[in-house]
């Protein structure tokens, strides 16, 4: 059963809208263009994974993306999570082109692209910590002794994969995604045929989703900016351009012409998730670059939103 899909990384979707947002002269543009590149390839290549982990969803309980704070103020990053009848896998995934080398003496990865090569950080230890943390969560909810395996799975079939060191430890862990699936049903059958005891599934499960959340970063303040150097402004569904204005009932764009009747709701989501997640009428008047308090009453009335007359601003509902 798939008990969680994998929504979009919030980080990816506020620089999706931020970077078009962002003065041309800001020097951590470039940045900003390069991390969104990383994301997005990290993204397409967990959904990649995510088509071979389906198959398993008829047997096992899947959840993907799985954030968990710890009482000790960090937290949990987990790919894919599996829980079968015997045991919890946790997937790390992987999304390079060209050449990988895992050195287990040094304890490194080494991604050579055919251009240049480049380091990173060892995703055995990474898994490691994550099974350790998940450990003390789970015998702090009250789940002990539950058995944890761990997989890095390399989303691209075209990457190679090469070992510096302990090849035998590495292939047990590391393996392309498509055979995944095979490589846990085998571990699972394993546990089954040493009469390994039923784990509470339901119960798991239940308490991971009920404390799972979703990672987020201060988008805003990685780069150094305000949101005073947000552009303002109604983008265009024809260009992208900011450049809508109001005209009558409709928004027109001072670029190419196009006619909307509401692309201003696409600013309004843009401001909560760039922003804040409440917003006052003049701030709304700003961000559209409208001139009509009753305007921008108006069309907030219209949406489903709560307004709190204390504070005098309007939020999303709960």
């Amino acid at each position: 059963m798939l008990l969680r899909k994998r929504p979009k990384p919030l980080p990816l979707r506020k620089l999706e809208v931020l970077i078009p947002r962002t003065p041309s002269y800001f020097s951590c543009l470039p940045d900003m263009q390069q991390d969104l590149a990383k994301r997005m390839t990290g993204y397409i290549g967990e959904k990649r994974v995510d088509y071979h982990l389906r198959s398993l969803a008829k047997k096992y309980t899947i959840l993907h993306d799985v954030h968990l704070k710890l009482p000790y103020g960090n937290s949990i990053q987990i790919d894919s999570f599996i829980l079968t009848p015997y045991a919890i896998f946790i997937i790390e995934i992987k999304n390079y082109k060209g050449t990988i080398t895992f050195d287990t003496l040094l304890k490194q990865l080494i991604r050579d692209d055919g251009e240049k090569e480049t380091g990173f950080k060892y995703p055995i230890t990474q898994a490691e910590n994550h099974q350790l943390h998940l450990e003390n969560w789970l015998h702090d909810h009250h789940f002990a002794n539950v058995p944890i395996r761990y997989f890095i799975a390399i989303a691209d079939p075209g990457t190679i994969i090469k070992v510096e060191g302990d090849k035998q430890g590495i292939a047990k862990v590391v393996t392309h995604a498509e055979h995944l699936p095979q490589r846990i049903l085998e571990i699972d059958a394993a546990y089954a045929q040493s009469n390994s005891a039923n784990l509470p599934v339901k119960k798991i499960s239940d308490a991971i989703l009920s404390e799972c959340e979703e990672f987020d970063i201060d988008i805003l303040g990685k780069y150094g900016m305000t949101k005073e150097m947000i552009l303002p402004g109604v983008g265009c569904p024809e260009c992208g351009v900011l450049a809508m204005e109001r005209q009558y009932a409709n928004w027109k764009c001072r670029r190419c012409g196009k006619l909307s009747k509401n692309a201003h709701t696409r600013a309004l989501d843009v401001y909560f998730l760039l922003i804040s997640d409440k917003v006052t009428n003049r701030e709304y008047m700003w961000f559209l670059k409208i001139n009509s308090r009753h305007l921008a009453s108006r069309i907030l009335k219209s949406y489903n939103l709560t307004y709190f007359q204390k504070g005098k601003y309007w939020t999303k509902k709960r």
